[in-house]
């Protein structure tokens, strides 16, 4: 199963192989989508709808439809209060954010966009829902991020956020797709729209400055003073996304000494390094589409960039180049542990399924309860929200944790925050994330990890994430006894969408991805790398065979 890495991986792609953005914008407004076909439906992943106008799987029929979806289910839960909503920088974000505000503005729903048609960043909305809220019991506020992510530029996506402020559970996106759908089988019927210019002018339609309120109070989450007496050169890549103007102003605002690489927009991505398959991924957790901030580690004492909506964070430090998440994500932990007084010591960390066990060992060792769920945020939201979760995080490069007093900060991830805090790390510490995890490696002994994935057609999926325990008799994993088995997460009982076996000195995970047609094996060694490859060998014949059997 190991991924044939592009010989183009880590290069810039020619323009000729970039996507026509012309046609993706004509696509969205003269394709429909057929509600009779599965692929063409509206689907809601790990983290809302995505898919892409060519496809007709991301057009304004499912914008429309999940819009009026979202009305619906505001008026049958009595959410009143305003709804926060955030674009990204991808090029159907646009047409989609205008389709958004046409059945916004019909619904009479009190709307708020950023002033002058600034970006907004999903962390940013969380911030900004919580922010309204609070204090508050009623006419609550709640919000949508107009976004795919990291996806490729041919991407479109759309999720919604909660009065919670975090993404929305299973059972909200379940109403909202099922009612969606009926509305595309209906053609539509029962969508009230208005034309844009006029859902513009609707005195429900407001604008509003989102970035500084969510700047300012950094300084309640991130030592803000301490990067600044440091002196560090801090470099920021905001991978064209729509964090891109915060930075400068994060910069000014607390007088640090930071330089951001790149400020262009291009909704073709065309300064995006290729992925490992030859695509433009704008995700800061790999090291092919990193090159570019990579190259220039030399010039900086701790760098970082953020994906397209600012809510993952990739770390890049001089001596070794982009660090591993499940790397960062531990010395973070291990940092904040021992740098937040004011934290309640019976708030719990929460991981994924697929996440390191190292922070299974901090967790330990800081006494704190660890919560390990599903893959996808909306799993941590509640903990996040109550504070009975200090930091909560995904293996994927997304993260948040509390402020200084422990409590809530962002119930969605925070690519921003999350790398400032690197930045902290440094400057109170002197000694960056890549060398606080040599010393917990010390500590706690070494992982080996890795992530393999490859394509995977919507029926291999399906059958991934349909495994069960009982559909496995093997007794071992790479030589070791296997001790458990599981399709379910210890944290919450929740299916995790695949299957996860662990033995005494290592563990695998497969799950097909929410938001794009590949599956993965996570897997880690308490070993060797030499046993790290016998458990992925062993991972792929066991999932192949688990899957026939099943299909017997």
């Amino acid at each position: 199963m190991a991924p044939t890495i592009s010989p183009l991986a880590g290069t810039i792609g020619l323009p000729v192989t970039r996507v026509d953005v012309q046609a993706l914008l004509k696509a969205y407004y003269e394709l429909s989508p057929d509600s009779g076909e599965a692929s063409q439906r509206v689907s809601f992943g790990t983290s809302g709808h995505r898919g892409c106008s060519f496809e007709r799987s991301f057009n304004q029929w499912h914008v429309w439809a999940i819009v009026q979806a979202i009305c619906d289910y505001r008026s049958a839960n009595n959410v009143s209060g305003p709804l926060y909503l955030g674009v990204d920088t991808h090029a159907l974000s646009q047409p989609a954010f205008e389709s958004a505000i046409e059945v916004l503005a019909a619904n009479r729903v009190d709307v708020f966009i950023a002033a002058n048609g600034e970006f907004t960043p999903t962390p940013v909305i969380s911030h900004a829902i919580l922010r309204y809220n609070r204090g508050r019991t009623q006419a609550l506020s709640d919000g949508i991020v107009i976004t795919p992510s990291h996806n490729p530029p041919d991407s479109g996506g759309l999720k919604y956020n909660t009065t919670n402020g975090g993404p929305a559970d299973t059972a909200v996106t379940r109403w909202i797709q099922v009612r969606a759908n009926a509305l595309l089988s209906q053609h539509l019927t029962g969508i009230s729209r208005l034309d844009f210019a006029s859902a513009l002018q609707s005195d429900s339609t407001h604008t509003i400055n989102f970035l500084d309120p969510y700047v300012d109070d950094l300084a309640d989450v991130i030592d803000m003073a301490s990067i600044a007496r440091s002196g560090l050169h801090i470099g920021v890549d905001p991978m064209g996304g729509a964090g891109v103007h915060y930075w400068a102003r994060i910069a000014e605002r607390y007088a640090i000494n930071l330089s951001i690489i790149n400020t262009q927009i291009d909704p073709q991505f065309g300064f995006v390094p290729l992925d490992w398959d030859g695509k433009i991924r704008m995700d800061p957790s790999s090291s092919f589409a990193m090159q570019r901030l990579i190259a220039l580690r030399g010039q900086f004492d701790i760098a970082f960039a953020c994906d397209t909506d600012h809510d993952r964070h990739g770390v890049v430090v001089p001596e070794l180049g982009l660090l591993s998440p499940n790397h960062y994500l531990s010395a973070a932990m291990d940092y904040l542990g021992a740098h937040r007084p004011l934290w309640q010591a019976a708030a719990g960390i929460g991981k994924t399924v697929v996440s390191t066990s190292m922070l299974d060992r901090i967790a330990a060792k800081q006494k704190r309860t660890l919560h390990e769920t599903p893959v996808g945020f909306k799993y941590f939201s509640e903990g996040l929200m109550d504070a009975s979760l200090i930091f909560a995080c995904e293996e994927s490069a997304g993260a948040s944790f509390s402020r200084f007093d422990g409590s809530v900060w962002t119930t969605d991830k925070d690519g921003i925050s999350a790398a400032l805090l690197a930045a902290e790390m440094t400057a109170v510490t002197n000694q960056n994330p890549a060398k606080r995890y040599l010393a917990i490696e010390l500590e706690h002994g070494v992982i080996y990890g890795d992530r393999v994935e490859a394509a995977a057609s919507a029926a291999q999926k399906a059958g991934l994430a349909k495994l069960a325990p009982n559909h496995f008799t093997q007794t071992s994993l790479a030589g070791d006894e296997i001790v458990s088995v599981r399709n379910a997460a210890p944290g919450n009982n929740q299916a995790i969408g695949g299957i996860k076996m662990v033995s005494a000195n290592g563990w695998f995970a497969a799950r097909p991805s929410g938001t794009e047609a590949i599956y993965k094996i996570y897997a880690e060694s308490f070993r060797s790398a030499e046993h790290l490859r016998a458990i992925l060998s062993d991972a792929q014949i066991l999932i192949a065979g688990a899957l026939e059997s099943a299909n017997d």
